[in-house]
């Protein structure tokens, strides 16, 4: 699992559209999209900001990450 299935996945649990998310955090819907597809890197502090958004730890986006 990356990072962007893991926000993909919380998002989904939370009942969150991508366009929410990205309003929450003030990014694009096209960004959230391209994070949660992998095609784009998530930074540290953005990452912070989303799983603020989302209600959960940073560690839930570091779960289960393939090596």
């Amino acid at each position: 699992m990356s990072i962007g299935a893991n926000v993909k996945r919380l998002r989904k649990e939370k009942g969150i559209s991508q366009t929410e998310l990205a309003e929450a955090v003030h990014v694009t819907q096209s960004m959230i999209a391209q994070i949660e597809r992998g095609t784009k890197a998530l930074t540290m502090e953005l990452g912070v900001e989303i799983s603020d958004a989302l209600g959960v730890s940073i560690n839930a986006l570091l779960e289960n990450l393939s090596k």
